[in-house]
């Protein structure tokens, strides 16, 4: 299975025969990408606290900018100057961009949604800036992003029916919008939304009417707000169940371990999330056995490294050309000098980064759900009756119980 637009080659290389996960790659203008895949998030064209050398030498071959941030600082006179986002930070490989709607859900208070677009007050100077479908992708088309996503209309999704169902037929209308306006199709993509909160006849409505539009990826957006997870997997089920299989599907601003290897299963190839990189600059480790709080008294004399499975310099003894970070250090270290977060952040992002590699290698292989099954039970230190509801429930929709066995 494969498509083929000006910027985008996609191909499915393997498919799990149990359950809806696959392997694939995208060929974009930057280099390839292969998926499944996380997408670090450098809102400001920066990941806090990682250089882009660093990112590169993970093995990150996809990262998020954020356009209404980027439009607001260094702005787009600036970036028209220096010829984009990938020069502004040295960044080789490919970018995909926010087109700013997101914003509408964070800056609620600071924002004003009519049918030409959302008018926000600039959370800096209180200036205000309107952000049109036709300004969003004139934006991101400046930034030169390899993926962009269309403005949509974003209320959370326990928002009422009447109000959903307003945005998401605004999120069709907007896309119409902003394919008119799109002007770098030979290097650029636009990706649609699909919308409609919790409402399965909604999102239903939403997947058939978005793929009229023939876009090259498809993305599911307003599910990253806290929803309960047994509704969450099941209008990701939904969506996976109609949308093209020849075409990239993008789950927006998902990125806990345990969310990204269901929603693998459920049929997802792409996610973002700033959780990686904010929870390390609290002090917490992502490790195969769970997350450690590395603030706990316990690992002040710990002299192992954070995850001994993990390939990141942080981990790496110093013989194997690594850092030989251990735990210690990091107590001592993190919540108190900015070289704690850094280290975390870079031990975090190769964890997410592996984790999506070795899902895929186990897709090809054909043995998608016993690394699940392994996953979880390591994840929860070998205590099945730990494992949440929701991802019991929703595993069992694409035939894995992990419960058996």
């Amino acid at each position: 299975m494969s498509s083929s637009y000006p910027a985008l080659n996609y191909k499915v290389i393997a498919k799990c025969s149990t359950t809806r996960a696959r392997a694939s790659i995208l060929e974009l203008p930057h280099g390839p990408v292969e998926a499944p895949v996380f997408m670090p998030v450098g809102t400001q064209a920066s990941l806090k606290g990682v250089l882009p050398e660093q990112l590169d030498k993970m093995g990150c071959q996809i990262m998020l900018n954020n356009t209404y941030h980027l439009g607001l600082k260094p702005g787009k006179e600036i970036l028209d100057t220096i010829g984009g986002a990938h020069k502004l930070q040295s960044w080789k490989r490919n970018l995909l961009t926010d087109s700013g709607g997101f914003q509408m859900v964070s800056l609620l208070k600071l924002a004003t949604i009519t049918e030409e677009g959302v008018t926000f007050l600039s959370p800096r100077d209180g200036t205000p800036m309107l952000l049109t479908p036709e300004h969003s992708i004139d934006l991101q088309n400046t930034i030169g992003s390899d993926i962009m996503m269309q403005l949509d209309d974003v209320v959370h999704s326990l928002t009422e029916d009447v109000r959903m169902e307003e945005a998401m037929y605004r999120s069709i209308r907007w896309l119409d919008r902003c394919q008119a306006a799109q002007k770098n199709m030979e290097s650029q993509n636009l990706f649609c939304i699909i919308q409609g909160g919790l409402n399965k006849r909604l999102r239903e409505i939403c997947c058939t009417e978005m793929m009229k539009r023939d876009t090259p990826g498809i993305a599911i957006g307003g599910l990253s707000g806290g929803e309960e997870k047994t509704s969450f997997c099941e209008i990701v089920h939904t969506c996976t169940g109609i949308l093209p299989e020849n075409k990239p599907r993008y789950l927006m601003g998902v990125g806990y371990a345990e969310d990204l290897v269901v929603c693998v299963a459920l049929g997802m190839d792409m996610f973002d999330c700033v959780y990686p990189t904010r929870t390390a600059r609290f002090g917490n480790a992502l490790t195969r056995n769970g997350t450690l709080n590395l603030r706990n008294r316990r690992f002040k004399t710990d002299l192992s490294p954070l995850d001994e499975e993990c390939q990141c310099p942080c981990c790496l003894p110093k013989e194997k050309g690594g850092w030989g970070v251990t735990r210690a250090f990091m107590s001592s270290l993190v919540s108190k000098e900015t070289v704690g977060a850094h280290l975390v952040t870079i031990h975090n992002t190769q964890f997410q980064l592996q984790l999506m590699r070795d899902m895929r290698s186990s897709i090809i292989k054909d043995c998608f759900p016993q690394f699940v099954k392994d996953f979880f039970l390591k994840w929860h230190n070998g205590n099945r009756s730990t494992y949440p509801e929701w991802a019991v429930r929703a595993l069992r929709l694409v035939n894995i119980d992990l419960l058996e066995g």
